[in-house]
């Protein structure tokens, strides 16, 4: 089992938790449209830790994202799994056929 498949079996298991013990768990409270903002807010501080060539830093809210990611797709009911599945299907197809063949 992978970092992230351990990572969204924990973010799961959070759904329903007490959201005063736990920081997923007040997330997912919050509702799906919480969890996308918090995960397009940790997007732009990746996106500016790689701009400024911030690498330490990068690193860290590169780990960030991937977590808010996972939270704001539990909060809407998608798995993993379904997502490292359609990643596994555009293998070995270019980037400039798949969106073609998204017409």
């Amino acid at each position: 089992m992978s970092i992230l498949d351990q990572l969204a079996a924990t973010i799961e298991s959070r759904k329903g938790a007490d959201p005063e013990t736990s920081w997923t768990a007040k997330l997912l409270a919050k509702g799906p449209e919480k969890c996308a903002e918090k995960f397009g807010e940790e997007a732009v501080e990746a996106i500016i830790a790689a701009a400024k060539n911030d690498r330490e830093n990068l690193t860290y809210e590169a780990a960030d994202v991937l977590y808010h990611l996972l939270v704001m797709l539990a909060a809407r009911d998608v798995a993993l799994a379904d997502v490292l599945a359609e990643l596994e299907r555009r293998e070995g197809t270019s980037g400039i056929a798949e969106k073609a063949a998204r017409g």
